[in-house]
């Protein structure tokens, strides 16, 4: 209450300005009529008191501008250009309008703009970067045309995210060109008959190509930017293709296949292997060897499935010879053979881009319109003294293993970190996991971590959090790895030791540097919203370009990149990440949307909470999987989801159905009003939701719903 008491006070001071303005038809001294028949009036007080009259005008301006009267500017305007003449009227009103506007501003934000963001937040996200990015720009072409008006704008922008400095200063410049008009009108107010004779079509018109300029000049200074880095390289009068995608990981496949779809003519070009990190490092076989360390585990519970023992016969060689055999298996869909019979022009080779229009490839020289580069990205490996010493392993090599290790260090508590050091504790290695951070997953809540954190220790993993790795030794034949906690050394023994602790894109060594194209600081390539880099014609998707490094929102934006590398001088889409999902696939998995509440919190977005324990569910229970759970963020009051975040069996599945509702708008009510079939682990939705109605249910209105089912029974 104490923080809305401000809120309240300035309200009922507006509004008893307000009831007085019109209650006392204050508005008839805001008139032409009314100004012209007290022009000579005016000028007499003026004469006698030349100091106070300026004054006294300046502040009743500010308060008119501030509490946003109608028309009110205006014939204030015409008064100080009858007044004070052209030059001192122009800079009296000039600094009383941008204050008074700065005021109505600051009234707008101080009163509605927390609310407006916290309501309406997602809807505005790409207005709020508009307005960060270009905010000013965009504010100082509506200043320039008077004839829409202010009052609104000030209004409107104090809601927004621009700072007050700058909307202060950009109106200051921008409205000047209006305040000179008006006021010069005013200085021959005698012969004005009429506010609208202040602006004629002709005027009106010029005042708007003015407001439009800057649009069109920011547009074209935008194109002759772009144009400029190319005129360092010649164009081919003819090109060979379309578009040269370089990278054939999801990414750059996608981006080819739907290029070859449209009937453009596209050369895909891959130094290594088909599918790229996915197929052949990546997704693919660490999915594949957790689902065999899955089975292991399921031996070791023999017992909650009702049998006496449980036991697997294997070789380690075994298991890791599958994941080759799995990934032979889904070579097809990445395959060469496929892309060209699509009409893909597949090159096996490294590709060199030599100029914006070429790229060189073996001991040719393609020439094209565009370029996508889909280079992904390879595991970072940190500077750790000692550490080449030894043949760490990655997520690139880790799969050539033949030998169970006995002892092995994961350095990483991230998703690959995470899946990796579980799946090789199950097949046999005793594994400790190094995190320097507090807790390993730290990008999900804290509940969710420490269960996946307990849940690795249960199954005989050393989980060592706030550890910084120092130094790898080898002494006397063994491989020790120091690190440092609390100021302490520990030293952790190991036959191998997987670096799994981020990755880092791969943009340097096939010509980027060359011709220039912009490096982020992230590392990543810097490209726009339409995925476009500091040349109007090269393209990137995937890894390589960020701001996620997952294989589906590769694919993702593989659409943008192809479409508007293609078609961008007719249309161009921005890319769209409103809605990303990921997951990590430990055991139990955890698969999150849109926000936790962590990042809530960070944000200072306001939210509730509801869970659904997977303990609860049939089929969970069934299944011997009765653990986890929903976990769903909503705004305040409503069933709008704002981010799930799911801890369980299958919750990559079964996040799909909260990922649509979010993409398209439907809360927890159409989610808990759609028939889900008994008994599966995707009911867990449906119970969520239901909680959810559960803790919003009408109270108030059910006990009269009680009352009159008493009334019916007599």
């Amino acid at each position: 209450m104490k923080r809305m008491l401000p809120k309240i006070i300035i309200v009922i001071m507006i509004a008893l300005l307000a009831y007085l303005f019109w209650a006392y038809d204050l508005k008839q001294y805001l008139t032409l009529e009314y100004l012209k028949l007290q022009q000579r009036a005016f000028e007499a007080y003026y004469a006698v008191h030349p100091i106070s009259t300026p004054a006294i005008y300046v502040m009743i301006y500010i308060l008119i501008t501030a509490l946003s009267l109608p028309g009110g500017a205006v014939v204030m305007t015409l008064a100080g250009g009858a007044l004070f003449g052209l030059i001192l009227g122009t800079i009296l009103i000039s600094f009383a309008s941008t204050i008074g506007a700065t005021l109505a501003f600051l009234t707008s934000r101080f009163l509605l703009k927390d609310y407006i963001q916290k309501k309406f937040g997602d809807k505005l996200k790409t207005i709020n970067q508009g307005i960060e990015k270009d905010g000013a720009f965009y504010l100082f072409t509506l200043r320039l045309v008077p004839y829409f008006p202010f009052f609104i704008i000030n209004l409107l922008m104090g809601l927004t995210m621009i700072r007050t400095t700058h909307f202060y200063l950009v109106s200051q410049i921008g409205m000047l060109a209006g305040t000179i008009v008006y006021v010069n009108a005013g200085t021959q107010l005698g012969q004005l008959e009429s506010l609208k004779g202040i602006l004629s079509p002709g005027l009106i018109f010029s005042f708007s190509l003015l407001g439009i300029f800057p649009l069109i000049a920011k547009k074209m200074v935008e194109t002759i930017k772009a144009r400029k880095v190319l005129t360092r390289f010649k164009k081919p009068k003819k090109f060979d293709y379309n578009l040269v995608v370089i990278g054939a990981g999801s990414a750059g496949l996608v981006t080819s296949y739907i290029a070859a779809a449209v009937k453009a003519k596209v050369a895909l070009i891959e130094k290594h292997k088909m599918g790229g990190d996915c197929l052949n490092t990546g997704c693919v076989p660490s999915k594949a060897l957790i689902r065999s360390a899955k089975m292991l585990s399921y031996a070791k519970r023999a017992k909650e499935f009702g049998f006496q023992t449980g036991r697997f016969d294997f070789r380690f060689e075994d298991l890791m010879e599958r994941v080759q055999q799995i990934i032979q298996k889904i070579e097809p869909h990445d395959s060469v053979k496929r892309y060209t019979e699509l009409g893909v022009d597949v090159i096996k080779g490294e590709a060199k881009i030599i100029s914006p229009y070429e790229v060189r490839v073996n001991d040719q020289i393609l020439t094209t319109r565009s370029i996508v580069v889909a280079t992904g990205a390879r595991p970072l490996v940190p500077s750790i003294k000692g550490l080449d010493q030894v043949d760490y392993l990655t997520s690139d090599n880790v799969w050539k293993l033949r030998n169970r290790p006995s002892q092995m260090v994961v350095l990483g508590g991230g998703p690959i970190g995470c899946e990796l050091a579980q799946t090789f504790s199950r097949i046999g290695c005793k594994v400790t996991q190094v995190e320097m951070m507090p807790g390993i997953m730290g990008r999900e809540d804290p509940e969710i971590a420490n269960a996946i954190k307990q849940k690795f220790e249960t199954e005989g993993i050393r989980v060592l959090t706030g550890h910084t790795a120092k130094e790898v030794l080898v002494q006397d034949g063994q491989k020790l790895l120091i690190c440092e906690h609390k100021g302490e050394e520990i030293h952790i023994q190991f036959d191998a030791i997987l670096v799994a602790v981020g990755r880092i894109a791969n943009t340097s060594g096939f010509g980027l540097e060359d011709i220039g194209v912009a490096i982020a600081k992230n590392k990543t390539i810097q490209t726009d919203e339409l995925l476009r880099t500091n040349f109007p014609n090269i393209f990137c998707a995937g890894d390589v370009a960020g701001p996620y490094q997952f294989t589906h929102t590769a694919a993702h934006q593989a659409w943008y990149a192809s479409v508007n590398s293609l078609f961008g001088t007719f249309k161009t889409f921005k890319a769209d990440y409103r809605v990303i999902p990921w997951a990590t696939f430990t055991d139990p998995e955890v698969a999150r949307v849109g926000l936790n509440e962590t990042e809530a919190q960070e944000k200072k977005i306001e939210y509730e909470v509801t869970i659904y324990g997977m303990d609860d569910l049939d089929r969970a229970i069934a299944d011997s999987e009765n653990h986890g759970m929903v976990k769903v963020l909503t705004v305040p009051g409503k069933d709008k989801i704002l981010g799930v975040t799911i801890m369980g069996p299958h919750a990559s599945d079964i996040i799909a159905e909260y990922v649509l509702a979010m993409k398209h708008g439907l809360g927890l009510n159409k989610i808990l009003g759609t028939i889900h079939i008994y008994p599966t682990l995707a009911e867990a939705n449906k119970y969520a939701a239901g909680n959810w109605k559960k803790a919003h249910a009408p109270e108030k209105l059910l006990q009269w719903v009680g009352k009159y089912h008493q009334w019916m029974r007599g």
